[in-house]
């Protein structure tokens, strides 16, 4: 027999009891939710790094090869592009491009039309290897995700992307 999800405590349940026996004023919703969004964040992003892993490349160095692919033939941005979807510094972003190149992933190339431009391409080998890994990720989460039916996981979407929305202005 299964039990009622308010009948299994989880880390933050516990958390939540000490509050309430030291601050019974407090209203610890927010602490609920964040801290398990937190923890499951951590989490996945250790099942996912795992994944990759596999693949001899970090969940960065996946980020910048699943952006190039996302942008569709030619896979082909800027280095700024790439800083600017992923969120990175220049330098940051130099180190991962440096990497990825010496493994044969990408390859960088003058920008035809400004003097002082790179282009970063996909190559073929790179293109194999994160239509590959993005497979294997996807897996990992959507593992993780069974634990909820599907119209339980489309409201959790849902639900997120309001407060989402909320919290980046």
């Amino acid at each position: 027999m299964s039990e009622r999800p308010e009948q299994r405590k989880d880390p933050v349940d516990a958390i939540i009891e000490q509050w309430a026996k030291v601050r019974p004023d407090l209203d610890t919703t927010a602490m609920e939710v964040f801290g398990r969004v937190n923890r499951l964040s951590i989490a996945m992003a250790d099942r996912v790094t795992k994944a990759y892993a596999a693949f001899g490349i970090s969940r960065g160095e996946f980020d910048v090869l699943a952006t190039l692919r996302r942008s569709g033939e030619p896979y082909t941005l800027s280095p700024r592009q790439l800083s600017a979807t992923l969120m990175l510094t220049t330098g940051g972003m130099t180190g991962r491009l440096d990497k990825l190149e010496r493994a044969g992933l990408l390859r960088r190339s003058p920008d035809p039309h400004d003097r002082r431009g790179l282009h970063v391409t996909l190559t073929d080998k790179g293109l194999a290897l994160v239509d590959e890994a993005v497979g294997v990720g996807l897996a990992a989460q959507t593992e993780a995700l069974s634990a909820l039916d599907p119209e339980q996981a489309g409201q959790l979407a849902d639900l997120l992307r309001e407060l989402l929305r909320s919290t980046e202005g």
